[in-house]
């Protein structure tokens, strides 16, 4: 499954890149003063844009993963949409509380703060390969605490893939043992 009809090789990775830079907004004093939010509601609104980036995560993963796992909130919209172009589940990976079901959690420190995530038990089986998407890289606190998730169901994380690396956060130190790939790295 793929939002295209067929591949357009003059689209390449860099003119995406070039592209979703473009539609992200920095809103500055957000959510806290000095933080700089990168707001992705303007790449989202362009459906043809949000298409050529899941596509692009698709087609690095295509007959590689079991399930495809969506960190809460954003890379939920990321993460559902590339595992429907690769015709396998989504996971999705929320803050304490939210889910039905007995969960897997782990608490984590974040930028600015702690948080807690969980994902069901009965999420993924023992050896399935997951990719995890979400939108921002940071410090790596989410991903590490994701991946701990993951592995505690004993499945393989086969990569982390995000939209953005915050490369001066240094976040993917957080996950030393995992392919990390962004589309833009600031």
């Amino acid at each position: 499954m793929s939002f295209r009809s067929e591949p357009d090789p003059s689209l390449s990775r860099s003119t995406l890149a070039q592209d979703v830079s473009a539609a992200l907004r920095d809103v500055p004093d957000f959510p806290e003063p000095g933080i700089v939010f990168k707001d992705f509601t303007p790449l989202l609104a362009d459906a043809v844009l949000s298409g050529r980036v899941v596509d692009d995560l698709a087609d690095r993963h295509r007959g590689g993963v079991d399930i495809v796992a969506g960190i809460e909130a954003r890379g939920f919209v990321f993460g559902a949409a590339t595992a429907y172009a690769l015709a396998v589940p989504f996971v999705p990976i929320r803050k304490a509380g939210k889910l039905p079901s007995a969960t897997h959690r782990v608490d984590y420190d974040l930028e600015y703060g702690s948080a807690t995530l969980e994902m069901h038990t009965d999420a993924v089986k023992p050896g399935q390969r997951v990719l995890l998407v979400d939108d921002v890289l940071a410090t790596g606190g989410t991903a590490a605490a994701t991946v701990e998730l993951l592995r505690r169901a004993e499945a393989t994380v086969v990569a982390v893939e995000v939209i953005l690396e915050l490369a001066f956060l240094s976040g993917r130190d957080a996950v030393p043992d995992v392919v990390v790939r962004a589309l833009l790295t600031s």
